[in-house]
């Protein structure tokens, strides 16, 4: 079975090769029925792809055999897509309100302003939500006008930011008052659903600006969080047919991880479906998609980190050979950036899932150069930088010390994170095939530390973006447990892998068919319900 995708391997004999072709149902050794999708001859070898999630390798796998059902496909079932729901259009606010601002201080903030860029931080009612909208000019304590620019509901708190400098906390601040004194009649309002973007002018404008504040307003960072993977599915198939080879979650499972306690999610989507031929625009239906999910996740309180699940290739072709300039790579995330920074669900660009065997070497330039691009257009998101050798914490200093060998991959004001990934098994894959493994509590401490050491020698930031275990293992639950302590002890926030839809009954997915229960919430709602008190990602 392969471990990527849902495909198996069987010998090249004339009867297979006659047998098993693209249509042809097939039962495996379970009862299950898959439709072959395609099939390639590999030296004395067929590789099989067949629709739907992974492929259990110990329930299905050798010594086992799978048999056809049928020449021909049944035809699928259609899958129904929910409408989108539009907020109504704000009233106008008050030319005559007045708000109190809030009267933290920390290392962001200072009586309630934001030190970093033009900002402040008031309660978040409905009468301040309903006043303080982008386009509208409020008035500061000490005269001066200016005008909102975002606004960000973060918890029990609006964040407000504005044009122009940073802002005086010793003038404005607490315990001083802000007013609105004009509106912007029809402006968008606090946590809905962008607006369509305008007809384009004859002349090209130049690329947006955002700012949007990266750090606590106070209440804390939210640690641990879940991916979305059902977007990289049946990766054999791209650009591939949505809804069939895979999908995005729908409403529901936002709905749910946020019941859950999980405000956090890492969304992972193709290079080759956002942008089918290199070089062109995105993709107007999958760019649709993405901007979808961040609609659901900004409805439920949740953020969003975007994960280019590559593996440091576009069509099979790595970064950086003839075919992907490096400079494609760059200018595809900024594209990126230029359609989707404005959205507030919005929380971090994940560049790069995995890069592995890149043989040139060259990643460290190219996650630069891709990091860069994002910056001209987004001076402040975060950028998730992943590590080679498929991002392993535990060996990440054998092959990742030159990712900051240029003094802009070290440089704070920048707002890079540094990306590690961290399984318990074995061969570190996180397939857990050794169903009688058992793993040493301080296993997944002892496998992070590497990582975290490096960060802390360097003053960086670091993510860890896929951690798992498998439903199967009481001593993994206890490993998982001391590894998310650990991360809540640097400020290390994590995604579980994984989450969402068509998993079917995998070993690690949290969203099974069966809805039967899953050992791996309890480390997991555990410490998302700490919420550990971080001003921002640690452990800088």
């Amino acid at each position: 079975m392969w471990r990527r995708v849902a495909a198996v391997s069987v010998p090249a004999t004339s009867a297979s090769i006659a047998a098993f072709k693209p249509g042809v149902q097939i039962k495996f050794a379970d009862g299950q029925v898959r439709k072959i999708k395609s099939v390639y001859k590999v030296g004395s070898n067929l590789s099989i792809y067949v629709d739907g999630a992974l492929l259990d390798g110990a329930a299905v796998g050798a010594p086992r055999t799978l048999s056809t059902v049928s020449a021909t496909a049944a035809p699928s079932t259609p899958v129904t897509s929910k409408p989108a729901v539009t907020a109504p259009a704000p009233s106008a606010p008050s030319t005559s309100y007045t708000a109190s601002m809030n009267s933290f201080t920390n290392a962001d903030w200072e009586n309630g302003i934001y030190r970093k860029s033009a900002g402040f931080s008031i309660p978040d009612t409905t009468s301040n939500k309903s006043a303080f909208v982008v386009g509208a000019s409020v008035k500061l304590a000490d005269g001066q006008v200016r005008k909102v620019a975002a606004v960000y509901d973060v918890g029990a708190h609006l964040s407000v930011m504005l044009s122009g400098a940073a802002l005086s906390a010793a003038s404005v601040g607490y315990p001083k008052t802000i007013s609105v004194v004009s509106s912007s009649t029809g402006s968008t309002p606090v946590a809905t659903t962008p607006a369509p973007a305008p007809t384009p002018a004859p002349t090209p404008a130049p690329a947006p600006v955002v700012t949007k504040p990266v750090v606590s307003d106070g209440s804390g960072i939210d640690l641990v969080g879940v991916n979305f993977g059902s977007g990289v599915f049946d990766p054999a198939n791209v650009p591939g047919i949505y809804n069939k080879g895979y999908t995005y979650a729908d409403e529901s499972y936002y709905k749910r991880h946020a019941g859950l306690g999980f405000k956090l999610v890492r969304l992972g989507f193709l290079w080759e479906r956002i942008q089918p031929k290199l070089g062109t625009e995105l993709d107007a239906a999958e760019l649709g998609r993405i901007k979808q999910s961040l609609d659901y996740a900004q409805k439920y309180g949740i953020k969003v980190i975007l994960d280019m699940h590559n593996y440091y290739r576009y069509y099979g072709k790595v970064i950086n050979s003839p075919e992907v300039p490096r400079a494609q790579f760059a200018e595809t995330w900024r594209k990126i950036a230029v359609a989707l920074a404005k959205h507030p669900a919005l929380y971090g660009y994940g560049l790069m899932n995995e890069p592995y065997n890149t043989g040139n070497g060259m990643w460290p330039q190219t996650a630069q150069a891709a990091g860069q691009a994002i910056r001209k257009i987004d001076p402040t998101t975060w950028i998730m930088i992943a590590g080679d050798r498929y991002s392993s914490a535990f060996h990440w200093q054998k092959y990742n010390t030159s990712l900051i060998n240029d003094p802009w991959m070290r440089d704070p004001k920048n707002n890079l994170v540094y990306e590690a990934h961290q399984y318990l098994d074995f061969d570190y894959s996180g397939t857990y095939t050794k169903r009688a493994e058992t793993f040493a509590p301080m296993l997944g401490v002892e496998r992070v530390k590497p990582w975290v050491e490096w960060l802390k020698k360097n003053k960086l930031r670091g993510y860890i973006g896929e951690h798992g275990i498998p439903d199967f293992s009481p001593s993994a639950v206890v490993a998982t447990d001391n590894l998310l302590a650990y991360l809540a002890e640097n400020c290390i926030p994590s995604t579980y892998w994984a989450a969402g839809p068509r998993w079917g009954e995998n070993i690690m997915s949290l969203d099974v068919l069966s809805g039967k229960h899953r050992p791996q919430l309890a480390p997991l709602q555990k410490h998302a319900a700490a919420k550990k008190t971080c001003s921002t990602i640690g452990p800088l």
